[in-house]
C-alpha cells in the first residue's frame, strides 16, 4: 500500500495539473458515472492529502475522496500541448479528469493541457465537507501536514501496552506511515518494534517524529523511499547499492539476514498484526523493565523478506 509521501506528491501533482481550471469528469468504468455527471464540467480548486487519504476539491464544497488501497493508481499527465487529443482510456478507469482547452466545455473530441485516470481504487466517492472532516477526525497527526499535532499521537502512544511498532502502523494514532518507514524510523532511533509505547519517552517521541517529517518530506520531493545517513550510502561505505524493486536505500527494511549496516549483526524479521517487522538485534535490543512487561513475545529469527 502506498505511503503517505506517495499521496501527498499525488496530491500536489494533481493541484498543479487541474487547481483553478475547469474540468471534463467521466466514468469510463462506469462505477462513478453518476457523481461524475454532476461534477462535469466544474472547476477543480485543489487536492490534499490526509495519510493514505486523498481528497480531490472542486467547486460548490464537493469533494472526490479516494483511497488507493493494494493496487490503486491515480495517473496523472501534465504538460500536454494545447489541442492535444487526450488518448482513450485504458483498463478500467474508474475517474478520468481533463481539463477543457479555453476553459468552455463543449462538444467534439476531447483537447487539454492534462489529464488523470484513476484505477483500482478501494474507495471514490463524492463527498461534502462534513465527511471530509468526519473522515479527518478519525485519523492520526499526518507528518506531512502542516496542521498536524505530534502531541495527540503521544497522548495515544504514552497510554497504550501495544508495541511502538503496532502504534506507528495505526492510521487513528498516526497517519500515513506504512511499513517501510516504521522499520526505518525505529533502526535510526534503536527501539525495538515491540518495545511497549508507554515505554518511551516523550523526548524520543519528539525525535521519532521530527525525523518522519524530515524523511517523509523528503520522500515526496525524490518520490523514493531513502532513509540512510549521509555516512551510510553506498559511495560512503563502498558497499553495493541496494538491490530491490521498492528502490532507496534502507537500514532493515527487506534485508532479512543481511548484515546490518553499523554493527553487521544479522537483521531479523518477524510478524505483527499481520505485518513483517525488520530490525538488528544489537542496534534495536530488546527493552527490559521489571515495572512494564511487553505482552507480546519476540518472534524467531526468520528467513523470509516479504513486505
Amino acid at each position: 500500500m502506498p505511503e503517505g509521501h506517495t499521496l501527498r506528491r499525488l496530491a500536489d501533482d494533481l493541484s498543479a495539473a487541474f487547481a483553478g481550471r475547469t474540468v471534463r469528469v467521466s466514468s469510463p468504468q462506469g462505477r462513478f458515472a453518476a457523481d461524475a455527471a454532476q461534477l462535469d464540467g466544474s472547476r477543480v480548486l485543489g487536492a490534499e492529502s490526509a495519510g493514505k487519504h486523498l481528497f480531490v476539491e472542486f467547486d460548490g464544497e464537493r469533494f472526490v475522496h479516494v483511497h488507493l488501497g493494494l493496487i490503486g493508481q491515480f495517473d496523472v499527465h501534465a504538460g500536454l500541448d494545447e489541442g492535444d487529443v487526450v488518448p482513450e482510456p485504458v483498463g478500467q478507469v474508474r475517474l478520468r479528469l481533463v481539463t477543457v482547452a479555453g476553459g468552455q466545455v463543449g462538444e467534439g473530441e476531447p483537447r487539454a493541457t492534462s489529464y488523470a485516470d484513476l484505477r483500482g481504487a478501494i474507495l471514490c466517492d463524492l463527498v461534502g465537507p462534513a465527511r471530509r472532516e468526519e473522515v479527518l477526525g478519525r485519523l492520526g497527526p499526518d507528518p506531512l501536514r502542516s496542521d498536524a499535532d505530534p502531541d495527540l499521537a503521544w497522548r495515544r502512544i504514552s497510554r497504550s501496552h501495544r508495541p511502538i511498532g503496532d502504534l506507528l502502523m495505526d492510521q487513528k494514532v498516526l497517519a500515513g506511515v506504512g511499513n517501510v518507514y516504521r522499520a526505518e524510523v525505529l533502526f535510526r532511533h534503536r527501539i525495538h518494534p515491540l518495545r511497549p509505547g508507554n515505554t518511551l519517552r516523550v523526548g524520543q517521541w519528539r525525535a521519532i517524529w521530527a525525523d518522519l517529517v524530515e524523511l517523509m518530506g523528503e520522500g515526496v520531493r525524490s518520490g523514493r523511499i531513502d532513509t540512510v545517513r549521509p555516512e551510510h550510502t553506498p559511495e560512503a561505505m563502498g558497499r553495493p547499492p541496494r538491490q530491490d524493486d521498492h528502490g532507496g536505500e534502507v537500514y532493515v527494511y527487506r534485508r532479512t539476514s543481511m548484515p546490518c549496516h553499523l554493527c553487521g549483526s544479522t537483521v531479523r524479521t518477524g510478524e505483527l498484526v499481520g505485518r513483517n517487522i525488520f530490525w538488528c538485534p544489537k542496534c534495536q535490543p530488546r527493552f527490559r523493565s521489571r515495572a512494564v512487561q511487553s505482552p507480546v513475545q519476540e518472534p524467531g529469527a526468520a528467513g523470509g523478506a516479504g513486505t
